[in-house]
């Protein structure tokens, strides 16, 4: 099953293509909200100067699931730990994110394309 597609029926090649246009879908819309989540998290809090990265985690590969991986700091780094220590940090950050994933899934509700709104 991809997006709700069950791809048993349909003939091999067929089926790689689905997948494919899928999994292509999939990794622009995951770019689009770690650019927005990015720019959002600017204006709460220090980020790296390179904040955008990617990696091959199994939970980040789902084909038909878009998805980003936040990392908030490093408990080895004295900077990094008095954030994470901080609840006033902690909830801008919260806050910050969940911002990000409302106005993300404001404009891509599901059954629309991006930018119809």
């Amino acid at each position: 099953m991809i997006a709700g597609v069950d791809l048993k029926a349909e003939p091999d090649d067929v089926a790689g293509i689905l997948i494919d246009l899928a999994e292509r879908e999939t990794k622009s819309f995951s770019l689009q909200f770690a650019h927005k989540l990015v720019g959002e998290l600017k204006t709460a809090t220090r980020l790296h100067k390179t904040p955008l990265k990617s990696a091959g985690f199994r939970v980040l590969r789902a084909p038909d699931v878009p998805s980003v991986l936040v990392e908030l700091g490093y408990v080895s780094n004295r900077q990094d730990l008095q954030s994470l220590l901080s609840e006033t940090w902690r909830n801008r950050t919260a806050e910050t994110i969940a911002k990000a994933i409302e106005t993300y899934f404001a404009t891509h509700m599901a059954g629309t394309r991006a930018g119809a709104n």
